[in-house]
């Protein structure tokens, strides 16, 4: 997740500084790491810096996770700072490249809207959601950012409702309805003179604060550990102790999917899997000055992982390989019945 604080909260530069020597020692994580250390450069108002480790990002020779993420983030980023041509361009491509992932269009989306350009913003949210979301009887928690934001831009241009609106409001959980949140009298309200009616938009403002703070409270997925087949007997032989904890490798991937089942049914949203090999679990266990035979160090290893941007969307959208590996759909493999 990106940081929001201001800048008179945070040393924005010395975190980033931070941040690009910790990409250092973990090169595996370098691509997240990279991008929150950019995120921090925009926000201390240095974004030709931030600029430069997109740019560091995309020439790397190492296969980016989330290529049109970066650039994406690099196009938001140089239209802020006058480079409007580029940023274009580079949206343009994003569009015709047709990313699989919800927060690329988001991003592009969100930078025609904030400068007046809701025409086109619209038809790109709408392309992101026609793409992603055909079909999807539940759409992914990543996913909702898209359709609120078609949602709100729909609603400055005065357009009607139509069925992906109907999903938005269905999938928004706060008491003021999206049509109030999106209301462009909102704006006019806020210079208003009238007290009643700075009380009601200081009401509204509270309510929208409350979910922005419930979705800050998790800012990585609720993930759950997976070991494939051949790293999870290597860490059984190395470390008998964790045996309970793993009596086969059926059992813990029928274990993964019945947990998150259970998670989502009571309503936790944001859910992943992390994927863990001996190795990086050992490093991690050495960082803690404990045993890795100590089972209590599971879930703090799987918790480091999702910090670090490992994390696994789970459910896979309808179609997708299932998360255990087997090459099968996932509605034909562990998401069977789901």
């Amino acid at each position: 997740m990106r940081p929001d604080t201001p800048a008179e909260n945070v040393d924005h530069t010395t975190e980033a500084a931070r941040l690009e020597r910790t990409a250092g020692l973990y090169p595996e994580d370098a691509e997240a790491l990279l991008l929150q250390a950019a995120a921090h450069l925009e926000l201390a108002g240095d974004r030709s810096a931030a600029s430069t480790l997109y740019d560091r990002l995309l020439s790397s020779p190492e296969t980016l996770d989330t290529p049109h993420l970066v650039r994406a983030l690099k196009a938001s980023n140089l239209w802020e700072y006058g480079h409007e041509a580029e940023a274009r361009a580079i949206i343009d491509g994003i569009r015709t490249a047709s990313p699989r992932d919800p927060a690329p269009w988001v991003i592009v989306a969100e930078s025609l809207e904030s400068h007046d350009e809701l025409e086109a913003a619209q038809e790109t949210f709408t392309e992101g959601v026609t793409l992603l979301l055909t079909d999807v009887t539940d759409p992914p928690y990543s996913s909702h950012p898209l359709l609120f934001g078609r949602h709100r831009v729909r609603r400055m241009l005065g357009l009607p409702h139509d069925d992906w609106d109907t999903l938005a409001d269905t999938l928004h959980s706060s008491p003021v309805s999206l049509d109030e949140l999106h209301d462009p009298k909102r704006v006019w309200s806020l210079g208003s003179d009238n007290p009643a009616e700075l009380a009601a938009e200081i009401s509204r403002l509270r309510a929208e604060l409350g979910t922005y703070r419930e979705a800050l409270s998790r800012p990585f997925p609720v993930a759950v550990l997976h070991w494939p087949t051949g790293e999870l007997a290597e860490l059984a032989a190395a470390y008998p102790s964790l045996a309970e904890e793993y009596p086969s490798h059926e059992l813990h991937l029928a274990t993964i999917e019945a947990s998150l089942r259970e998670l989502a049914a009571s309503g936790t949203p944001n859910l992943g899997i992390v994927t863990g090999t001996v190795p990086s679990y050992e490093a991690f266990a050495a960082s803690e000055g404990t045993s890795p035979g100590d089972s209590d160090l599971l879930p703090q290893y799987a918790t480091t992982l999702a910090a670090r941007g490992r994390a696994v969307a789970w459910p896979p959208q309808r179609g997708s390989g299932c998360w255990c590996g087997s090459e099968r759909a996932y509605g034909e493999c562990h998401g069977v019945g789901a």
